[in-house]
């Protein structure tokens, strides 16, 4: 199992960011203000990216000329988990028309720069309007965006679907169903300390036990409650594949503690459009939704599954069981929308 510290923001609808950096790789998961990476989010908000629609400008691909030039590189962030979900993606979908596309790992800020000089021309895993606001403002005029494809990226506090409470306020006075404990991710997350200076404070959750570990030690709490019928209370974030991993809802933030949600963004380097257009179109189709976004990184990261071992095996295997979803990415004719 492979972790990410965090990268977080306190109340997005405050516009109150929290500098903080990370490291790890690709099988802790994601969210708001990313809870993995390895660079410090940006300080900026850039308020012309908080309101997109994934999958905007799709049209059906199916009928379009193969594009010259079919050789691409796409850029994945270390420790992000739906990066390397959408980039393995997207290699599937080209390879499939004769395309040959490399996936290069790299932290998000050499990612940037490599795909502003040119040498890289897909990111799929931009987060606006806070996190990777910085790059967009110093890079973006060598840069072109494809448009968003999941618009839910956020911190949570998630319990096992059958226990009581419905809000994180509900565990101030349900406290004993969940054994007064939180579990929580690593001391320098983030969202440890969203949790620790924001959450528990306003929701007056200081006689909770927040235990801080690590991403594999809560996922595997989780794991345990989960099979053995005991309710839990744990941090998480989306997207992430512990929800279609484990029977497992988010609790309601009336207080808006954990922050905001994000539009994710695919950019590309200046010209790619006009250069590939086809493979750039198929890039602006995607949309994903939690539920599918979800299942596709069970099966690339989890335990169970591929465990980050084999990403274009574990792509391969989703969309062979998901015909329907390929299809409609095809058309352009995926839903989107929150969740």
């Amino acid at each position: 199992m492979v972790r990410k510290n965090l990268v977080a923001l306190t109340a997005f609808i405050s516009a109150a960011a929290l500098a903080l950096s990370g490291c790890g790789a690709s099988n802790s998961g994601t969210g708001s203000a990313h809870p993995g990476g390895s660079d410090a989010p940006s300080s900026t908000v850039d308020k012309k990216w908080a309101d997109c629609t994934p999958g905007a400008g799709a049209k059906d691909v199916t009928g379009m000329k193969k594009d010259d030039d079919r050789t691409i590189t796409i850029a994945a962030f270390n420790g992000w988990d739906e990066s390397f979900a959408t980039a393995h993606m997207l290699k599937h979908g080209l390879e499939k028309d004769g395309y040959s596309v490399s996936v290069k790992s790299f932290d998000a800020g050499p990612a940037y720069t490599g795909m502003a000089a040119g040498d890289v021309d897909l990111i799929t895993d931009t987060w606006l309007p806070l996190t990777h606001a910085d790059y967009i403002k110093k890079y973006g005029s060598k840069l072109e965006s494809l448009g968003c494809w999941y618009d839910n990226a956020r911190l949570t506090i998630a319990v096992n679907k059958d226990s009581p409470a419905t809000s994180i306020e509900d565990l101030k006075s349900m406290g004993k169903e969940y054994d007064n404990t939180l579990y929580g991710i690593e001391a320098g997350a983030g969202e440890t300390k969203v949790v620790k200076d924001t959450m528990i404070p306003a929701y007056g959750l200081q006689s909770t036990t927040f235990k801080v570990s690590s991403t594999p030690a809560m996922l595997a709490q989780l794991k345990k409650a989960t099979s053995s019928g005991q309710n839990i209370a744990v941090t998480l974030w989306r997207p992430h594949w512990a929800y279609s991993a484990f029977p497992v809802r988010d609790l309601k933030d009336p207080k808006g503690a954990m922050g905001g949600a994000e539009n994710i963004y695919t950019f590309a380097r200046s010209g790619f459009g006009s250069d590939s257009p086809k493979a750039a179109q198929l890039a602006r189709n995607l949309a994903f939704s939690d539920e599918d976004l979800a299942s596709l990184e069970n099966v690339m990261f989890s335990d169970t599954e591929y465990a980050g071992k084999d990403n274009d095996k574990a792509v391969a295997q989703w969309a062979e069981d998901h015909p329907e979803w390929i299809k409609k990415w095809e058309q352009g004719t995926l839903p989107a929308g929150k969740g």
